[in-house]
């Protein structure tokens, strides 16, 4: 019964743990706080597009035995156009995980520090946080240990913790079943449209399709392992999108009025909710920190290695040096308190460009027969790819338009 049901068991965890990182908190915060339950409707949005985009990932890991990164360099003709691709994928996945690293890391260090604060060490002018470079340590050896089985059954754990830890302070909160259900009729209008955004965008990610299908590439490599992966996908993101929504439930119920991080959230609702919900999303907080931390360099390593054809197997020095590059870099910005502000916004401006168009080419790899070896796209699955081809370029297009200050 128990060896049935691990092969139910892929590399979900480790993909739910990528998509609910400190972003993901804060946003999902901020829109309990200023829109209440209103905005449940674009997480249930979210985890659908992230279902439809991560299955086709996944099936094209499994019946290719590659990661995306290899399989997409190897399918660009060379020209113009295959480089420009390459360097926008590295620009939107290695650079940008390097970006993104510092805000994983030091939002996992703020977690931790609601039960244990050190103070900073100081060395002349700089100061050090001794938080983030634990963190950044324990991230780093986790991943150089060179076993996907036991970095998915830290992930596991960490991910099951964390998800009890946010979901429990429902329970504290107790909304009504009509705010809830409310919450899920959609709303939109000009106050409320740049959180939509956010929201969708924190949950459909570029790196986790990459991260995604080279996972299932190592984890399944037969035709009667589809059911698996499908299964583990949907688990998983599914998973993920009720912890971003008991976020935001938490939020909305907490009476607080104004609040920029999480790590706020669980210190305002302490006079509310007791001391019971601080620790539960301190907590939450620190997993959500360490796992995104341990899964972002993870992805840029796979797409590094992906498209320069070097091994991806974590035990070989492509993977330990790509990963301990992108990590190193992160946990560089963090410990030095530096917040790479131009790095961040050229990586959201190559994964706003990025989105659509791995989305679509993702839909054009899925629908080729000779590489699917019979399990290509169905009718019904095309149709849903392009509707959700059309939400991941609205989202390209405004997070471009954000970058330039557009909106």
């Amino acid at each position: 019964m128990i060896g049935k049901f691990r092969k139910y068991i892929g590399p979900g965890p480790l993909i739910a743990a990528a998509f609910i990182g400190p972003g993901t908190v804060t946003v999902c915060t901020i829109a309990g706080v200023k829109f209440g339950y209103d905005l449940l409707w674009a997480l249930a949005l979210s985890v659908f597009a992230t279902i439809v985009l991560q299955e086709m990932a996944s099936r094209i890991g499994l019946f290719t035995g590659k990661g995306l990164a290899t399989v997409v360099s190897g399918s660009l003709k060379k020209g113009m156009s295959r480089y420009l691709s390459l360097t926008l994928i590295l620009l939107a996945i290695v650079l940008g995980n390097a970006a993104y690293e510092a805000g994983n890391i030091s939002g996992g260090s703020m977690g931790l520090s609601l039960f244990v604060d050190m103070p900073a060490l100081q060395f002349a002018t700089l100061s050090l946080n001794p938080l983030n470079m634990l963190l950044g340590i324990v991230a780093w050896s986790l991943l150089m240990i060179g076993s996907y089985k036991r970095i998915t059954q830290v992930l596991t754990f960490l991910v099951i913790l964390m998800s009890l830890a946010f979901i429990l302070n429902i329970f504290m909160v107790k909304p009504s079943f009509g705010e809830l259900a409310g919450g899920f009729v959609p709303k939109v209008n000009s106050l409320n449209i740049i959180q939509i955004v956010a929201l969708i965008g924190t949950t459909v990610v570029p790196y986790n399709l990459f991260l995604h299908s080279s996972l299932v590439s190592q984890r399944w490599n037969s035709i009667k392992d589809l059911k698996y992966a499908r299964v583990d996908t949907i688990i998983s993101v599914v998973l993920g999108g009720l912890v971003s929504m008991a976020i935001v439930a938490t939020a909305a119920g907490s009476g607080i009025s104004e609040v920029n991080s999480a790590a706020e959230l669980a210190i305002g609702v302490e006079p509310l909710l007791g001391n019971q919900a601080k620790y539960f999303i301190g907590f939450g907080l620190f997993a959500a920190g360490i796992t995104s931390a341990i899964t972002a360099p993870l992805a840029g390593a796979f797409v590094v290695c992906g498209i320069f054809g070097w091994s991806s197997n974590l035990s070989q020095p492509p993977m330990k040096w790509s990963i301990s590059a992108i990590l190193g870099l992160g946990l560089l910005f963090a410990s030095l308190g530096i917040k790479p502000v131009q790095l961040i916004n050229l990586a959201q401006l190559a994964n706003g460009m990025l989105l659509p168009l791995l989305s679509a080419y993702i839909l054009w790899l899925a629908n080729k027969s000779e590489l699917m070896q019979g399990y290509k796209n169905t009718a019904i699955i095309n149709v849903l790819g392009f509707l959700v081809w059309l939400i991941t370029l609205g989202l390209g297009c405004m997070s471009v338009a954000k970058v330039f200050n557009w909106i």
